[in-house]
C-alpha cells in the first residue's frame, strides 16, 4: 500500500519565528522616539485584532505600515535580528527541513523580504515562499504592499493555498486565524495550532491538534525528530509553593508543568502521581512507597531543599526512579540566620527588645557580651558548617568541631576528637548535623549536663536531633544560657497554630523552619533542582543524585541514547550487547555504573535502529526501566 503523500505548510510569524517580525521592525526604527512605547503598543494592538481576525488583514495591514515609519535599509537588520529569534525546537530540527524540503512551503501574510533569507537557511527556496512583498518610495521608505497579492486581502491564506493546488494531505502549521480558516474552507487536512512562542485560544480552539513544540508535531506525524518523546507530554507536578522561577525554568525547557502552592496528603497524592514523570516537593510531602507503587510513569523526584527523609529513596531506587535534592542552594542563608543568632543570644538583644515594646527602659551590659573570643562549637562540619567557620573566625570567635567523618580543618579550627570534648570547650554549640534517623535525640539530657554552664545551644538542622523535654528543663534550671530553635520533632503540615514546650523562655529564639528561606535561597534552588532533573531528562546524567549510581554523560552528538536501568546481578551488559548485535546496533561509547542494587547503562549507537529493538532490550532480564533518548 502506498504511503499517503503529505504537504507542509508553515506560518512565518510566531511560528517559524518566535516574534512578529513587523513587531521587531517598529522596534528599530523608532528607537530614541519618545512615543515609542505608544505606537508599538498600538502596532502590537493590530497585529492580535488581524491575528484573531477581528478586523480584516488588509486594515491590519495598512495601519501597521503607516505606524512603522520603516525604511528599505532597515531590512538588512530586521533580517539580522529574526536570525536570533528562530523558534527553539524549529531551530532543533533543522534535519527535517532537510530531509523533507520538497514537501514544505511557507505562507505568511508577512514580507518575502524578510522570509526569503530567514527559510532558505532551512533549505526552503523562494519559489515555495507565499507571502506579500513591500512598496517603496524614491527614498527607500516602505509606503505600502502590492495590494494585486492575494495575501494582502483578508482570508487571503485561503486563495493562495487553492491556486497552489497541493497534491496529498495538506497539514497546516500556524498560530492565527488566517491560518486555521484554510482547513475551515476545506483545502487544507488538518491545522495544528503552534503555541510554542504565543497561545491563541481561537487557533486552538479550532485545531485538529495543539502543537507546543515542533517536536510534538513531528511526534504525531512520525518524522525524525531531535528528540525521541515531546518534552510537551512529560508531565511534571511541583508541590508546596516552589519558588515559580522552578515552574519558568521548566516550562521554559518545553515540559508540561502544574504547580501547587501546598503539600498534598497521601490519599491525594496516589491519585495524583499516576500520569506524573517528574515530582517536585520540599520537606513536607512524604513521598512513600505507597505513593512510589502509583506512579506509573515516575522518572524523577526534585527535592527542593536539603533534607530527603520524606522519600523513600531505597523503594524509589528500585523503582528506577532518581531523587536530586539542593544540599548546597541555602547554605549561605543558615550559616547567616545562626551567626545573626549568635549575636543576638550573646547580647541579650530579644530581652531589651521587648522591655523597650513593654515601656521599660534597662540600660545595661549585664547578660550582654561580645562574640570576639568565645569559643563557637560546630556539629557537623559540611557545607553549612565550614562555612559558618570561616565566618565566625572572620568575627573572632575561636571555632571547634566535631563530626562522625574525618574533616579538613578550614582556618585556625580545631578538630575535637569527641562530642564531649566540643560540648566541654563551647560557649556557643551550633547543630548542622544530617536526617540520619540514629541521629534521633542526638543531643539529650546526657549531652547538655556535658555543656558549659550558660552556654547557648542553636539548632538549624533537623527537629528530631534534639530532646526537647530535656533542653527545656535545662532552661528552667538555667543550666543552658539560651537557645536558639528553628526545627522541631512534629511540624504541622501548614500554616496555623503550633505549641512546644520552648515556648515562653525570654532567652529562647524561636522560628518556623525558616533557616534556609530567604529569597536567595529559594531562587537558587529553583535554578539548581530543575537544572538536575532536566540535565537527567535530557541527556541521562545522574551527577549528585542521591540515591543512584552518578554518571557524567559527554553531550550527545548526532546518536541514538538508550538509557538501561536494571537490578546489579551479573551478566546484564552482556545479554544488552547481545540484543544489540542480534540487531547489528553499532555502538558509539557505552557508560556503566553500578552501586549494591542497582546498574545504569547508557549505550549511544551511531546508526538509525529497527524499533524491536527497544522491545527486545525492555524484556532483558531484571530489567527495571527503559528509556531512549533521541
Amino acid at each position: 500500500m502506498t504511503e499517503l503523500s503529505r504537504k507542509y505548510v508553515f506560518d512565518f510569524d510566531s511560528t517559524l519565528t518566535r516574534v512578529e517580525a513587523l513587531d521587531v521592525l517598529a522596534e528599530m526604527t523608532l528607537e530614541g522616539k519618545s512615543n515609542k512605547e505608544d505606537v508599538i503598543k498600538e502596532i502590537q494592538k493590530i497585529t492580535n485584532l488581524g491575528i484573531d481576525g477581528d478586523i480584516s488583514f488588509t486594515e491590519s495591514l495598512e495601519r501597521r505600515i503607516k505606524l512603522l515609519n520603516a525604511k528599505k535599509e532597515d531590512l538588512d537588520g530586521l533580517v539580522k535580528e529574526l536570525r536570533n529569534k528562530i523558534s527553539k525546537s524549529i531551530e532543533s530540527n533543522k534535519e527535517f527541513f532537510q530531509k523533507y524540503a520538497d514537501d514544505i512551503y511557507v505562507i505568511s501574510c508577512g514580507f518575502k523580504e524578510f522570509i526569503d533569507p530567514i527559510v532558505e537557511e532551512y533549505n526552503i527556496p523562494s519559489e515555495r515562499v507565499y507571502a506579500n512583498t513591500f512598496k517603496f518610495d524614491e527614498e527607500g521608505n516602505i509606503i505600502g504592499f502590492d495590494e494585486k497579492n492575494v495575501l494582502s486581502q483578508h482570508n487571503g491564506k485561503i486563495d493562495c493555498l487553492r491556486q497552489m493546488d497541493l497534491d496529498g494531505e495538506v497539514q497546516v502549521i500556524g498560530d492565527g486565524h488566517s491560518d486555521y480558516v484554510m482547513r475551515e474552507a476545506g483545502i487544507a487536512d488538518k491545522f495544528f495550532a503552534y503555541t510554542e512562542n504565543v497561545h491563541r485560544e481561537k487557533a486552538a480552539n479550532n485545531a485538529d491538534y495543539v502543537t507546543p513544540s515542533l517536536d510534538e508535531f513531528l511526534f504525531v506525524n512520525k518524522l525524525p525528530r531531535n528528540i525521541s518523546y515531546p518534552k510537551n507530554r512529560i508531565k511534571v507536578l511541583l508541590l508546596e509553593n516552589v519558588h515559580t522561577a522552578a515552574f519558568e525554568n521548566l516550562s521554559e525547557d518545553g515540559f508540561s508543568v502544574e504547580l501547587i502552592k501546598h503539600s498534598l496528603p497521601e490519599e491525594e497524592l496516589l491519585e495524583k502521581i499516576k500520569g506524573v514523570h517528574v515530582l517536585g516537593i520540599r520537606s513536607k510531602t512524604q513521598v512513600t512507597q505507597k505513593v512510589l507503587d502509583a506512579a506509573d510513569k515516575l522518572l524523577v523526584v526534585g527535592a527542593f531543599c536539603i533534607g530527603t527523609t520524606q522519600i523513600d529513596l531505597q523503594h524509589a531506587k528500585k523503582k528506577g526512579v532518581v531523587v536530586f535534592n539542593a544540599p548546597y542552594s541555602n547554605t549561605r542563608s543558615v550559616v547567616e540566620l545562626a551567626i545573626g543568632e549568635i549575636i543576638m543570644l550573646m547580647r541579650s538583644v530579644f530581652d531589651r527588645s521587648r522591655e523597650i515594646h513593654e515601656g521599660q527602659w534597662q540600660k545595661t551590659a549585664a547578660g550582654s557580651r561580645e562574640v570576639r573570643g568565645k569559643n563557637l562549637g560546630i556539629v557537623g562540619y559540611g557545607n553549612i558548617g565550614k562555612q559558618l567557620s570561616v565566618l565566625a573566625e572572620a568575627m573572632g570567635m575561636r571555632v571547634y568541631y566535631y563530626d562522625v567523618d574525618d574533616k579538613l580543618a578550614l582556618g585556625n579550627a580545631v578538630k575535637c576528637n569527641s562530642l564531649e570534648d566540643l560540648l566541654n570547650v563551647s560557649d556557643v554549640v551550633t547543630l548542622h548535623i544530617d536526617d540520619n534517623k540514629a541521629n534521633k535525640n542526638f543531643i539529650g539530657a546526657r549531652e547538655i549536663k556535658q555543656m558549659k554552664k550558660g552556654a547557648m545551644l542553636i539548632n538549624l538542622s533537623r527537629g528530631f536531633v534534639v530532646d526537647i523535654d530535656a533542653l527545656a528543663d535545662a532552661l528552667k534550671e538555667g543550666h543552658i544560657g539560651g537557645a536558639a530553635i528553628d526545627v522541631y520533632p512534629d511540624e504541622p503540615a501548614s500554616n496555623g497554630s503550633f505549641q512546644t514546650k520552648l515556648q515562653g523562655f525570654d532567652n529562647v529564639i524561636l522560628t518556623p523552619h525558616v533557616g534556609g528561606s530567604t529569597e536567595e535561597a529559594q531562587r537558587d534552588i529553583a535554578d539548581f533542582v530543575p537544572n538536575k532533573i532536566m540535565d537527567y531528562i535530557n541527556s541521562g546524567n545522574t551527577v549528585d543524585a542521591v540515591n543512584f549510581p552518578n554518571i557524567r554523560l559527554p553531550k550527545q552528538n548526532k546518536s541514538h541514547r538508550f538509557l538501561h536501568i536494571h537490578k546489579n546481578v551479573p551478566g546484564i551488559m552482556a545479554k544488552i550487547n547481545k540484543v544489540l548485535a542480534e540487531y547489528e546496533l553499532n555502538i558509539s561509547s557505552q557508560y556503566l555504573s553500578t552501586d549494591n542494587e542497582v546498574g545504569y547503562v547508557i549505550t549511544d549507537l551511531d546508526r538509525e535502529y529497527n524499533k524491536d529493538v527497544i522491545k527486545a532490550l525492555k524484556k532483558v532480564e531484571n530489567t527495571i526501566k527503559f528509556r531512549v533518548l533521541y
